[in-house]
């Protein structure tokens, strides 16, 4: 379940956190960041450095999905409630998730 920022209020006040499965990756932050990762990691005392840091990295990659712009490809894929058709797309959404997919699986064959 990937959440967007606004919603990780909620989850971490909740203390509700949980991801399948992970892979360890090193982040060094700007002074500022780490400060405000440590505010954060007080104000919501059941939440880990790690997992306020993994939820932002997940809202920010969610984010970043939808913020690619759309590019129209020639192949239709589906048709809209009116009918309309829906064409693939060809820009960078869909290199960035065949990419995300090949390291997924790539990923999981290391664990």
């Amino acid at each position: 379940m990937v959440m967007r920022v606004a919603e990780l209020v909620r989850q971490w006040g909740s203390k509700s956190t949980g991801v399948s499965s992970k892979k360890a990756v090193t982040v060094s932050l700007p002074l500022k960041e780490a400060a405000q990762v440590l505010a954060l990691t007080e104000m919501y005392p059941g939440c880990s450095e790690e997992q306020i840091v993994q939820d932002l990295v997940c809202a920010a990659l969610a984010d970043l999905e939808e913020a690619f712009p759309y590019e129209k490809g020639s192949k239709q894929i589906a048709e809209d409630e009116l009918g309309d058709p829906i064409y693939e797309d060809r820009g960078l959404t869909s290199v960035f998730l065949s990419l995300s997919r090949k390291y997924k699986h790539s990923l999981r064959q290391t664990v």
